[in-house]
């Protein structure tokens, strides 16, 4: 007997749970599985794979499903010749952060339900959003679509938002999505929420050497003293978007950058020189604020100190204006008065292309990334149900 569509999605976010996918290993599998998924639904299917620094490969999936009653004609390289106006797209990641430390019930990876829960690694952050996407999809039957319907699954979320940012630069798919210009929807955990706009985050990398000697001599440097002046400076910096409102932004909360930083060190035996430290920095910006001002600071002390010093690139904000008549459409079937913000960064910070945007899905973000992760059961059926509504509000007839 077939399953009903919230079984399916529960079964469907059992098995996804299954593929063990932590951001440092391959996605292959899960990503293979998601494709034959969506093909076997009618969906026309882009991937792109390659590998990442550690030389793992990495797959990125981009899937249309266009009307019958209007079917696109696709070029020798599987690219669409002409697009659709409109339609809508789901964005979702197949990667998820590591289980080392797993209390919950059954395995990280052997999924287990319990008191109305589903327990695994990812359940929540978000495999449980795409198996209820997926379950929508197959409440709208084909026929009945009349917009196209695009869904995007990417890698390496959690680390960067690498398969983002790979799709953006690669994607033929992608290309015609933008041109298309449907309304989207990030599906990370917002338990159902319309969510108008998000932080950024960004951070820099700073190293000082020295030079390793017993340290009953003189003839070791130790690589700390250099990196001192440069983490005072970073204080004071991490201090003043405390205390300074013109690095706030009260829409969010909190409304700061929320500096953050950490420090390693090559060395804990008390009689060796240290001949390399390590420090990291991190914040969350905000429309209009990116903090550079006080990353120059950072930047002028460390080369003052003779401290190497990396930028490097991680999420943008998204901001859409909450009077957009997409965000009042989405928070009218969400049964929700207004969008509101919220202060983690999702793969919709390298998707802005789109203009229209929202962040809404099943689950609460204060189940991810915990080490006894779960979604609730009556999350992914409410899940279901809204993401069939979104989708025959805007692909179906009537």
């Amino acid at each position: 007997m077939e399953l009903s569509f919230v079984d399916d999605a529960r079964h469907t976010t059992e098995h996804l749970v299954r593929f063990s996918t932590p951001s440092h290993v391959s996605n292959k599998a899960i990503t293979d599985w998601v494709q034959q998924r969506l093909e076997s639904f009618g969906f026309r299917c882009e991937r792109i794979d390659g590998l990442d620094s550690h030389h793992v490969q990495k797959c990125n999936l981009v899937a249309c499903r266009e009307p019958l009653s209007n079917p696109q004609i696709a070029d020798a390289e599987g690219a669409f010749s002409t697009t659709d106006a409109g339609g809508i797209a789901y964005f979702a990641h197949t990667d998820v952060v590591p289980a080392d430390t797993w209390e919950g019930p059954g395995g990280a990876f052997d999924p287990i339900e319990m008191d109305q829960k589903l327990y695994g690694r990812g359940s929540c952050d978000m495999k449980g959003s795409l198996a209820a996407m997926l379950a929508a999809v197959r409440r709208l039957p084909h026929a009945e679509q009349t917009k196209p319907i695009w869904i995007v699954c990417t890698a390496d979320e959690e680390i960067g938002f690498g398969g983002a940012k790979c799709i953006k630069l690669h994607s033929k798919f992608f290309r015609q999505m933008v041109a298309a210009q449907p309304v989207g929807i990030i599906g990370e955990p917002t338990r159902l929420q319309v969510m108008h706009a998000h932080k950024g985050i960004t951070g820099l990398k700073l190293t000082s050497h020295g030079r390793a000697a017993h340290s009953s001599t003189r003839d070791g440097l130790n690589a700390n003293l250099a990196m001192i002046p440069v983490l005072t400076e970073m204080l004071e910096v991490c201090r003043e978007t405390e205390s300074n409102s013109l690095f706030w932004d009260e829409r969010f909360e909190p409304p700061t950058l929320t500096w953050n930083f950490g420090i390693s060190n090559s060395s804990d035996a008390i009689n060796i020189t240290p001949a390399l430290c390590h420090v990291w920095a991190s914040w969350r910006t905000m429309p209009g604020i990116d903090g550079s001002s006080l990353v120059d600071r950072v930047r002028r002390v460390a080369r003052e100190q003779g401290v190497s010093f990396v930028d490097y690139e991680g999420g943008h904000p998204l901001w859409v204006d909450p009077n957009h008549p997409w965000v009042k459409t989405m928070c009218r079937l969400a049964g929700q008065a207004a969008a509101e913000t919220v202060s983690y960064c999702t793969d919709a910070g390298q998707f802005t292309e789109i203009e229209a945007l929202v962040v809404c899905g099943p689950g609460d973000i204060a189940q991810a990334h915990t080490s006894d992760e779960f979604i609730d059961l009556d999350q992914l059926a409410a899940g279901v149900d809204l993401y069939e509504k979104v989708l025959r509000a805007v692909c179906a007839s009537g």
